[in-house]
């Protein structure tokens, strides 16, 4: 499995690409091979600040619906509105083209975020 070594992870499987004080959010390819096609992405907190761990939405697979846990605190900015008719880049491109949410951060960077080589080792890759 490909967890690309400039992305932080956390527990619950989503990743982080801070950009400044941006951040990109979407799950790794863990996560949605664990969950199998996703058929929707519902992340209807656009505009509210919402705190490291807190749910910012879900994610539907043919199987399961599972919620999204922001790993940092942040105002969300925007929804990649290409998941809202192509919910499977998710599947197809975790790390590039099926991205969920961008946020503004703020506070201080949680301490349990992830390196790559750690992320591997809590998955068994």
């Amino acid at each position: 499995m490909n967890f690309p070594q400039e992305l932080k992870y956390t527990k619950d499987h989503e990743w982080v690409k801070i950009d400044g004080d941006v951040a990109t959010i979407g799950i790794t390819e863990f996560a949605a091979g664990e969950l199998g096609d996703i058929v929707y992405v519902e992340v209807e907190t656009i505009g509210e600040s919402i705190e490291t761990g807190e749910v910012f939405g879900t994610v539907e697979a043919v199987k399961t619906v599972s919620d999204l846990f922001m790993p940092l605190s942040g105002e969300i900015l925007e929804l990649n509105s290409e998941l809202e008719a192509n919910p499977e880049l998710v599947n197809e491109s975790p790390y590039g083209e099926g991205w969920m949410i961008k946020i503004r951060i703020s506070g201080d960077l949680p301490d349990d975020l992830l390196t790559a080589e750690e992320y591997g080792e809590l998955v068994g890759n």
